[in-house]
């Protein structure tokens, strides 16, 4: 077996100490992403309906329902003998997938596209597009141990272009960089597209293209 497939592998990513370190990764970086949103979640809370607040945090919710499939996969391997339950881990899993691919490559498109357009990077932004990256690879990796089937994923992508809706209907889509407010048509389509692309992606990696090494 080569290096990377035993990298790759079942017995590497399900280790308890590989699932330890995602939690220790995700549960501080999901808190984390919560409290980089508290002055939009204030905004939004006072000047909108309050019922559009589940859906401005997107990336630490995307994390979320990430953390809390694994944490379900590790707990729980085996599907339960309720099919209201299963019905709701594979919901739960297949948002895991999709929002964090679809919100972990937005965000690292948003900040180099407005690096190209003036912005300046610093520090902060590398921390994001570092953590961003690795949260859509890592969805891809883990999608094939997951139990969602073809509904939940509908489930997903229904719910992930609501988000898309309401946050470009009612502006609560993440804070830009200043330089791209005026191209606010695109980012808004690139968005939908990205969904769109991101469930595809979690299709093909929950059932075609990742298969498990032997």
């Amino acid at each position: 077996m080569n290096w990377w497939k035993w990298l790759l592998s079942r017995s590497i990513l399900l280790h308890p100490t590989t699932l330890w370190i995602l939690m220790l990764i995700y549960v501080p970086g999901t808190l984390y992403g919560y409290y980089w949103y508290k002055d939009q979640l204030v905004k939004v809370w006072n000047e909108h309906p309050h019922w559009q607040i589940p859906f401005v945090p997107d990336s630490p919710t995307a994390s979320l329902f990430f953390a809390l499939a694994v944490l379900w996969l590790w707990v729980s391997p085996k599907p339960s003998k309720r099919q209201w339950v299963n019905a709701v881990r594979g919901v739960i899993e297949a948002l895991g997938v999709v929002t964090s691919v679809k919100y972990g490559i937005w965000a690292t498109a948003i900040i180099f596209a407005g690096q190209a357009q003036g912005d300046v990077l610093h520090w902060d932004h590398w921390m994001l597009i570092i953590g961003h990256t690795a949260m859509a690879v890592t969805a891809l990796l883990y999608a094939r141990f997951f139990t969602f089937g073809g509904l939940a994923l509908l489930a997903a992508a229904m719910w992930t272009f609501l988000n898309d809706t309401l946050d470009y209907s009612y502006d609560i889509f993440p804070y830009l960089p200043t330089q791209l407010y005026d191209d606010l048509f695109y980012v808004g389509l690139f968005t939908f597209l990205l969904t769109a692309l991101s469930v595809l992606a979690a299709a093909l990696s929950k059932f075609l293209f990742i298969k498990e090494p032997r």
